[in-house]
């Protein structure tokens, strides 16, 4: 025991040497570097927030709505030409194995008023499982049955994902006869009037590409997680997709709930798959050509939010490699355009992209994760408490005004969302770099009502934690870390920030043994 004690002691005094040896030459200048730019990264965000802050609230001021921006103008009846003053409607809806909503997905699309000679719904199947592809075709036979113009289509493959469902789609001879189409991922519903309230834009004004309505989350509630999600997403739709639209005619497209003419899809160059972001992708070049966005925050479209941790990760994967992949990719292509005006690429190249996609992710597990933490070892180095404290505290109220219902879960999502920039900012510098995974496309698991049905009826939640499940050795690493500091902060600290170490470890711990979200029993 004495010599093993000896041994210990031994390791400690060597570990304490080194520590001295490098912490003057090598640990202070890095961290102080480190301090330096995540400082002017934080204000970059700041100056963001605060500007769309600004934007928004002037837009709500002076009433800024869509009919007074732009021509509309309802459909009115020929006795003459008859339905033939109504443009030809593509509706498609690409799906994959979707057991639990494709019901409710297909009957929502059937279920969209519109004159129905007028109209063809055409559904995407790229199923891989034969049961599920027999019900898919067997609800779709059943609303053929019924008078819908309803089209069913298959692939030899997968290649492309939902933007080679959706390329091969628009290859059928009859969408040539179709000027818009709209497109609704699986578990969207929208409500049967989607379409009198979006393609009068469309019709009446010529410059306008693309319309795209506002998500609503069926699931919200569901639980913590859920909730979070909706904290975030809220933001996204209330101020950035607004402002993108009122002040440049640009935000990125959701993929879903949205309305494109298809002159303006085809002079873009169609649906490609080189990104995880086909709608993204699609959504620039289109931009690039002079073509103009339309958001209409008051039409909103049911859906559903990812309620697993696992489905969670693997979106939240895809949506942060995937926009900075096509940042790299088309950079050069944005700044040399000549189709569009300077300021637009600005806000395209600047705000859109760098400061929302890749400097938000990538800041906020840097700064608050590594950095922050780290200075409690190293008193040298002060962190500012304008940039610890103020500047947080701002951009964090500014992004709960989208979900004021939440507002007293903003300790939660603080912690939730610390934790997750660990994932998304591994999956940005994925992303930068073109590393594996770069591709990867899983699609997001939808439960639909199989929660309710295998609870009982009661909807009945659960959370996920088995011991045997896959551990996130990464966020256990990060948590460990953060024990570390918070417990040198408690013994030789003296501005008790060990407390937000503690509470963010526990998140990252909770986080790496997957106990977060629902649990679906599979009996």
């Amino acid at each position: 025991m004495e010599a093993l004690q000896e041994a210990r002691y031994g390791l400690a005094l060597q570990l304490e040497f080194i520590w001295r040896q490098i912490r003057e030459p090598l640990i202070v200048p890095i961290l102080r570097v480190s301090v330096f730019l995540c400082l002017g990264m934080s204000l970059m965000m700041l100056v963001e927030r605060v500007y769309m802050g600004i934007v928004i609230c002037l837009v709500k001021l002076f009433g800024r709505k869509p009919e007074k921006r732009y021509k509309w103008e309802s459909f009115k009846d020929d006795v003459e030409l008859g339905n033939s003053i109504y443009p030809m409607v593509l509706v498609q809806v690409p799906m994959y194995n979707e057991r639990e909503v494709y019901q409710l997905s297909i009957g929502a699309a059937c279920g969209l008023s519109w004159p129905s000679d007028r109209i063809i719904i055409q559904i995407l199947d790229d199923s891989t499982d034969p049961t599920i592809k027999e019900l898919v075709q067997l609800e779709c036979r059943r609303w053929g049955s019924k008078g819908v113009n309803i089209k069913y289509e298959v692939r030899d493959n997968r290649n492309g994902y939902k933007a080679g469902a959706l390329k091969e789609g628009m290859k059928h001879s009859y969408v040539k006869q179709c000027d818009y189409v709209a497109i609704f991922d699986a578990d969207f519903q929208p409500q049967p009037d989607f379409l009198w309230r979006t393609i009068p834009f469309l019709v009446n004004n010529s410059d306008i590409a693309l319309v795209q309505a506002r998500w609503k989350f069926v699931n919200a509630d569901e639980c913590l997680m859920t909730r979070m999600q909706e904290m975030s997403l809220d933001y996204h739709f209330t101020v950035e997709q607004e402002v993108g639209s009122c002040t440049y005619a640009f935000f990125g497209f959701n993929g879903t709930a949205g309305v494109w003419r298809i002159s303006a899809l085809n002079e873009a160059g169609g649906w490609k798959d080189r990104t995880t972001v086909e709608d993204m992708d699609l959504a620039v070049r289109a931009s690039l050509k002079g073509w103009k966005f339309l958001y209409l925050a008051n039409l909103q479209v049911k859906n559903e939010l990812p309620s697993t941790l696992k489905a969670y990760r693997y979106q939240q994967h895809r949506w942060s490699c995937g926009p900075a992949n096509l940042f790299r990719k088309m950079v050069m292509e944005i700044v040399t355009n000549k189709k569009v005006s300077l300021w637009k690429k600005i806000y395209v190249v600047y705000s859109f992209f760098f400061v929302r996609k890749i400097v938000a992710h990538i800041n906020t597990f840097v700064f608050y994760c590594i950095v922050l933490p780290a200075t409690v070892m190293v008193p040298e180095v002060v962190v500012p408490k304008w940039g610890a404290v103020y500047i947080p505290s701002v951009i964090t109220l500014l992004n709960a005004v989208g979900t004021p219902r939440s507002l007293h879960l903003l300790v939660f999502w603080i912690l939730f969302e610390n934790t997750m920039s660990l994932h998304r900012t591994k999956a940005t510098i994925i992303g930068l770099l073109e590393a594996s995974r770069v591709n990867e496309w899983i699609v997001t698991e939808k439960l639909g009502d199989a929660q309710k049905g295998k609870a009982g009826g009661k909807g009945l939640k659960k959370f996920r934690f088995r011991i045997g499940d896959r551990i996130h050795m990464l966020e256990l690493l990060v948590g460990f870390y953060l024990i570390f500091c918070g417990c040198y902060d408690l013994m030789y600290g003296k501005n008790h920030f060990f407390i937000f170490l503690y509470i963010q470890a526990i998140a990252f711990f909770i986080m790496a043994f997957g106990y977060v979200g629902t649990f679906v029993p599979n009996s």
